[in-house]
């Protein structure tokens, strides 16, 4: 299917993690233009030249963002446009745990942290593309959220992560209402566990660099685990194969095209059936 979107302009914010990389890459392999918004641009660049290297469509510019700044995130906006033009679709993926604890033992800087980076920057990077879809009539907007807001083992030491993501959820279907009538689409990804295929394909804040390793093991262990039905929160699932970034790519994809475009305000969980609503 041609989903029509080569030469458009997307913004995905996180891209130096493991669903960050997959969205990036995959966008520019679709024919996007994609600004990689994320503190660590030194993973962008990579990707930029992966992109280049293997003759995507689209080009990859890498900008150094702090999402939970907005003098940060308009300065980002501003260097898209330079190189891009107007902003078509948003993918607000910058998010995570500060790090994982019983939540009684939780820290109060943990929780500003986790309501700045999941709360804030989402907010913070809607706003400020707000002018360039709204003036068109025109625009996608999605955001990455998490099974941990929708299943109580899957926030499993992450409570309050859990809850600052279902205020992305609610946030999304809110905003999905007030923008349709303005021509502009919000939908809402939660992924499962989304496990890279390499350890070295995540930068060094992402959260499997700073604790998702050691706790869940590296990705060919997990698959292993998997296969032997010992990998916590996951052997038990429907479709029993471990997710990959790519797997929330193409359905952010889809949801960037007007081949979704009588969709809004939808939430749909990439787990492989872990959540079935």
């Amino acid at each position: 299917m041609d989903l029509g979107l080569q030469g458009k302009t997307a913004v995905i914010t996180g891209g130096s993690g493991g669903i960050g990389r997959g969205l990036v890459l995959e966008f520019a392999r679709e024919g996007l233009n994609v600004v990689s918004a994320s503190r660590d641009a030194a993973t962008g660049e990579k990707l930029a030249a992966i992109a280049e290297e293997q003759g995507f469509a689209g080009k990859i510019l890498a900008v150094a963002t702090d999402v939970t700044d907005r003098k940060s995130v308009d300065a980002m906006i501003a260097k898209t446009h330079e190189a891009f033009g107007l902003v078509d679709v948003l993918v607000n993926n910058a998010g995570g745990v500060a790090i994982p604890s019983d939540f009684e033992a939780m820290t109060a800087e943990s929780r500003d942290w986790e309501k700045a980076l999941n709360i804030d920057g989402v907010v913070n990077c809607c706003q400020a593309v707000a002018e360039d879809m709204l003036s068109r009539q025109t625009g996608s907007v999605i955001n990455i959220s998490s099974n941990s807001s929708l299943l109580g083992e899957a926030a499993a030491n992450i409570v309050h992560y859990g809850g600052v993501k279902g205020f992305v959820n609610s946030f999304s279907k809110g905003l999905a209402w007030e923008w349709a009538r303005k021509g502009v689409r919000v939908n809402n990804i939660c992924p499962g566990w989304i496990v890279p295929r390499d350890e070295t394909e995540v930068g060094e804040g992402s959260f499997w660099n700073r604790f998702g390793f050691d706790m869940m093991g590296r990705p060919n262990e997990m698959d292993q685990a998997l296969q032997d039905g010992t990998l916590y929160n996951m052997s038990s699932l429907p479709i029993p194969k471990l997710g990959r970034p790519e797997d929330i790519a193409w359905l952010a994809l889809f949801l960037a095209s007007e081949r979704s475009g009588y969709i809004t305000g939808q939430m749909i969980s990439v787990s492989g059936g872990a959540w079935m609503p």
